[in-house]
């Protein structure tokens, strides 16, 4: 059997990837192009990708191919009426990140909440030594205790996001974008309703017909003034031009975004402007790659293969 990883980079030089050298020859690159592509899938027999595009113009050469095993949750990038048509099978995986975007999404929230770039930087430019009193009110933070936390997207990650914000002591309520029934444990409420109420809002919905374009102007227009707003979904899912004036105007306090419209992050982007910390942190999609994550995600690849092949 013939393995090759066409963007084995995304998952990180970090991760211990010896299991799949024992299922077979292992050939690893770390970026590939879609005209690089048909080469190099010539003759796999199992293909693991990430970003790639999988459809005929780039994996019409693979001959031997019998399965394509995605690195993610998400299949976009997987053209699978041609994969079905050619008997190629596809896996991707699901669940392997719940704890690690969960952690970061309280991360980005205590990074505004608290005003954490401001007291380091306090500190660090030696502000604090022999300061006139023991503490410092320039910057106030609030508690999460007895504020409303909405949650876009009560899936895996949603739910374990509520548990924490309801251990917290928030009131935690949510909205379904698709429209699914009623969940136990969670308020579910209409979209005016959790935007209007929350003092924080947190996305964890996938990107879809239902959610793309969701957080517009008209939606951060409805949202209060104090509320900080956080994006662990998918970039498209908000309007980056309307979070932008949004922040500029006052209409939220602050963002915490994690996804964005096009990564790597585009110089036209509007948010690259905002430097003020207290209104924006992005990070460079990183909530999902806890060492503990990708090492999961890829042993749970390793087990698709064997089973997949019976070993």
């Amino acid at each position: 059997m013939k393995i090759v990883f066409l963007d084995a980079k995304t998952i990180g030089d970090d991760i211990d990837l010896s299991a799949y050298d024992a299922l077979g020859e292992v050939v690893k690159y770390g970026f590939s192009t879609s005209e690089e592509v048909p080469e190099r899938v010539k003759d796999a027999d199992v293909l693991v990708i990430n970003k790639i595009e999988i459809n005929e113009q780039t994996i019409g050469t693979a001959k031997n191919l019998k399965l394509v095993c995605v690195t993610a949750t998400g299949t976009n990038n997987l053209d699978k009426e041609y994969l079905e048509k050619r008997g190629i099978a596809w896996r991707n995986v699901a669940g392997y990140s719940t704890e690690s975007v969960t952690q970061h999404t309280f991360a980005l929230l205590f990074y505004l909440l608290e005003k954490m770039r401001y007291y380091d930087e306090y500190v660090k430019t030696e502000k604090y030594v022999n300061d006139t009193i023991f503490t410092h009110f320039a910057e106030h933070f609030n508690e999460i205790s007895g504020k409303t936390w909405g949650i876009i997207g009560l899936g895996t990650i949603g739910r374990r996001v509520a548990d924490i914000a309801k251990a917290f002591g928030a009131h935690v309520i949510y909205y379904s974008a698709s429209g699914r029934s009623a969940q136990e444990g969670y308020e579910q409420v209409d979209f005016d309703t959790l935007l209007s109420k929350s003092d924080i809002v947190s996305v964890h919905a996938p990107l879809n017909e239902y959610t793309k374009d969701l957080m517009n102007k008209e939606a951060f227009a409805k949202m209060k003034k104090t509320a900080i707003f956080l994006n662990l979904g998918r970039g498209p899912i908000v309007v980056e031009q309307d979070l932008c004036e949004a922040l500029e105007n006052g209409e939220i306090a602050a963002a915490g975004l994690d996804v964005l419209c096009e990564e790597p992050m585009s110089e036209t982007n509007p948010l690259v402007k905002i430097k003020d910390s207290r209104k924006l942190i992005i990070t460079p999609h990183i909530a999902w790659a806890s060492v503990e994550a990708r090492t999961r995600l890829m042993q749970i690849i390793v087990g698709q293969i064997k089973e997949f092949f019976a070993l």
